[in-house]
């Protein structure tokens, strides 16, 4: 996991020196100062300089699973990333789908094109 911003690492310390919680984050935070991957992605705003707020998941494979771009006026539900993110855990390890509002512990859905709208 990392995460991707076109600020400078510059701006990345002071962040992580002056937030609470930039100083719980376990993973890397990328500097993304030439705007190559956020063009590659799609979500640089080109006309204003900057990025809309995204989330990719993906595959050790280099499969894009799950990919959401926020509007600047709505935030990220992180408890809905690591759901999906435990979903997709959950269909690799037992060939099964998750529905909508699914939890871990729950039972799955057999990806049956013939169940669909049944369920």
């Amino acid at each position: 996991m990392l995460a991707i911003s076109t600020d400078s690492v510059f701006s990345h310390k002071v962040f992580a020196e002056v937030s609470p919680s930039a100083r719980t984050i376990q993973y890397p935070l990328l500097s993304d100062r030439t705007h190559r991957i956020s063009l590659e992605y799609g979500v640089l705003r080109e006309e204003l300089g900057f990025t809309f707020r995204a989330t990719f998941i993906i595959a050790p494979g280099g499969e894009v699973k799950y990919s959401c771009l926020y509007p600047p006026e709505v935030g990220r539900n992180v408890l809905e990333i690591i759901r999906v993110i435990q979903g997709l855990q959950y269909e690799e390890a037992t060939g099964l789908g998750v529905q909508a509002g699914w939890r871990p512990g729950q039972q799955g859905l057999r990806k049956d094109f013939n169940l669909v709208g049944k369920i």
